[in-house]
């Protein structure tokens, strides 16, 4: 029995023992999973605040490219806009020297034609004088009154036409005025008055240029020009003309030094010293 009894108490030694061991072992690994959970959660913690700081600095950069895609926007914009004004700017620039090109190469025909004109006259013979016609004897130059008769052809007809040594370019009215295109020529369709019924006449001639006139009191106003067969005492000579709206004034025709140079002198006290020309006689 004694035996049995140390037996037990050993066989209970140990069991107390084991017991021990194992609560010991609990103990250590339920501290090593604490330990192991406290590590994990610092960790996640630090890769939180990580996290959440990259995308306090994602916003911060993306706020900042908003702000630089809104400044390229608005220079493009200003640039867009510089370039639209260079361009119109270039045309304006380009359409004056166009102009000034065709005014001077007008210039230069004109010169042209005035000294071949002056080189015929002076080969020509004395005109025979006439009861309404005279010339002056030192230049052969026809004198011509203020306001004279003009035959125009086209439209074949005769207008009252003021003579102006002031005026440049002669001008002949013209109403109701539209440019077209015609086998890549720029061509015009306009209306004169005929002075005797009173009616529209449609005439249609090649445009030869623009002129720039500047009026007295308001801007500058381009008109085109178009060359028209003149007749006027013993002148006959084909120059251009500017179409304008005379419809204010008496006179459809004004008469300027495109035609007068080298070829009349004008006495302003003297009226319609040429008779009106007989369409037939062209």
């Amino acid at each position: 029995m004694f035996f049995l009894m140390e037996k037990n108490h050993l066989l209970f030694t140990i069991m107390i023992r084991n017991c021990s061991v194992l609560v010991i072992s609990l103990f250590t690994l339920s501290s090593c999973t604490t330990m192991d959970n406290s590590s994990q959660d610092k960790i996640y913690f630090a890769q939180k605040k990580d996290f959440q700081e990259k995308l306090v600095a994602l916003a911060q950069l993306e706020e900042e490219l908003n702000t630089l895609e809104t400044t390229i926007s608005n220079r493009e914009e200003a640039v867009s806009a510089r370039e639209t004004e260079l361009i119109r700017l270039f045309a304006e620039v380009l359409n004056q020297k166009q102009i000034l090109e065709n005014e001077q190469a007008q210039r230069d025909i004109d010169k042209k034609a005035a000294a071949s004109r002056a080189l015929a006259n002076a080969k020509r013979h004395t005109p025979k004088q006439t009861s309404q016609t005279t010339t002056t004897p030192k230049n052969n130059l026809t004198v011509l009154g203020g306001i004279e008769y003009a035959y125009l052809d086209p439209p074949g007809i005769s207008f009252s036409a003021r003579v102006d040594t002031g005026a440049q370019t002669s001008s002949l009215n013209a109403l109701d005025m539209v440019e077209f295109e015609r086998d890549g020529e720029p061509y015009i369709k306009f209306n004169v008055i005929n002075p005797d019924t009173g009616k529209k006449l449609e005439l249609t001639r090649r445009i030869r240029g623009h002129a720039l006139i500047k009026e007295h009191k308001g801007e500058a106003q381009r008109r085109p020009i178009v060359r028209i067969r003149i007749k006027l005492a013993n002148i006959d000579e084909r120059i251009n003309f500017t179409l304008v709206d005379r419809s204010k004034f008496k006179q459809q025709v004004l008469i300027g030094r495109n035609l007068l140079r080298d070829l009349a002198v004008v006495d302003v006290s003297k009226e319609y010293t040429t008779p009106k020309i007989d369409p037939n006689s062209k």
